[in-house]
């Protein structure tokens, strides 16, 4: 029996081809492809098997998920709900009990080996694992086993990526990520409490059409994570300028002034809310007014206080070095200026000399 392509899936729920390049587009510019990458992506996906996904949930609160059902493209929430065949959680499903448990042996059976597992928070190792237990099953047990029947493990969330808040001291339950089981060579980290949400399907998608993304030195994908929330942060220039909110009802606070010495970790996160942001695009926590908490980032919850500054700007420079910065570069801007006159006039010849031709005059500034 042939097996049923992504494309099929889609004509059978009304898509038309016009409606799949689109999606397809879409997602590639979310994923900041080329037109190129959007219609290789196209062809690819026209002939792709439909794959299964698992997504299980341990040490969790359920925004992850929360987040991934609120992706505002409708074609791309479709897709992986409906489409790619999600064929267990336990928070979605209709079905309960023995009935989801034999649905998901089943479903990790029949595609062993090719589905995608996401998983959803971390997972406690104390007490042989008794402190998530999903049909009598401990989560550490039933991660290693959808693990090892695998093609790819992807970590949506903090807490699965890095540990996230069940992980900060004193760590009653023995919580661990994703990686300290399954092995971090296996695993795709999406990090952020909770990440957001074009940023989950988007990986998604790439992994289903192109296979891993290139990822960074903590397994994230690169094409989200390469920049830190300071770098398109549209409170940057505020930053360079020294321009920073004392308090959150003072007047630099009311005129969008950096957030830095109110606690923004900004500087030292990685992570694209400055330029997906949430909520169809809509804002993120630092445009709302609230500084940066470093969520994407491994134990963010223990990084000395969340509206305590970082000691240094990490990594940029600070107010001092930027104004002094500035006066030494206007100091050398003026000596060149000066230098460069005095060799203009060196260089061109008085009036009435026979160096150059009446005819020529003005010939070498026309070209320029």
């Amino acid at each position: 029996m042939t097996e049923e392509t992504i494309l099929d899936v889609l004509g059978r729920h009304g898509f038309t081809r016009r409606a799949f390049l689109q999606l397809c587009a879409t997602v590639a510019s979310t994923l900041a492809l080329s037109p190129v990458d959007a219609a290789e992506m196209a062809r690819r996906l026209e002939y792709k098997p439909r794959p299964t996904v698992i997504y299980l949930s341990f040490q969790e609160c359920t925004g992850c998920l929360e987040s991934l059902t609120r992706s505002f493209s409708p074609g791309l929430a479709a897709l992986i709900f409906n489409d790619i065949s999600l064929a267990y959680n336990d928070t979605l499903q209709a079905a309960a009990g023995r009935a989801a448990e034999r649905a998901r042996d089943t479903a990790m059976k029949d595609a062993w080996g090719k589905y995608i597992l996401i998983v959803d928070g971390s997972v406690p190792m104390s007490e042989n694992g008794a402190y998530c237990t999903v049909g009598g099953r401990s989560a550490v047990s039933d991660l290693r086993h959808a693990a090892s029947g695998a093609a790819a493990v992807v970590a949506v969330g903090t807490c699965a990526a890095f540990g996230g808040l069940p992980y900060a001291a004193p760590n009653p339950t023995g919580a661990v990520p994703v990686s300290d089981i399954v092995g971090e060579e296996r695993v795709i980290n999406v990090p952020g409490c909770p990440p957001i949400a074009e940023v989950i399907t988007g990986v998604i998608m790439y992994y289903t059409t192109f296979g891993a993304p290139a990822l960074d030195s903590l397994r994230r994908p690169e094409s989200f994570y390469a920049n830190t929330i300071h770098d398109r942060c549209y409170r940057r220039p505020f930053y360079d300028r020294g321009m920073f909110a004392k308090t959150f009802d003072d007047e630099g606070a009311r005129q969008g002034w950096c957030l830095f010495e109110l606690g923004c970790k900004g500087p030292i996160t990685r992570n694209a809310c400055a330029t997906m942001k949430w909520i169809n695009g809509t804002s993120y926590p630092i445009e709302s007014g609230h500084p940066c908490l470093g969520c994407s980032e491994p134990n963010f919850w223990d990084k000395g206080g969340f509206y305590q500054s970082l000691s240094t700007p990490t990594g940029h420079w600070s107010r001092e070095h930027v104004l002094g910065g500035a006066a030494a570069l206007g100091v050398v801007a003026g000596v060149g200026k000066a230098a460069v006159s005095r060799s203009r006039q060196k260089r061109v010849p008085k009036s009435g000399s026979g160096d150059q031709k009446s005819g020529d005059k003005g010939k070498d500034d026309t070209k320029l």
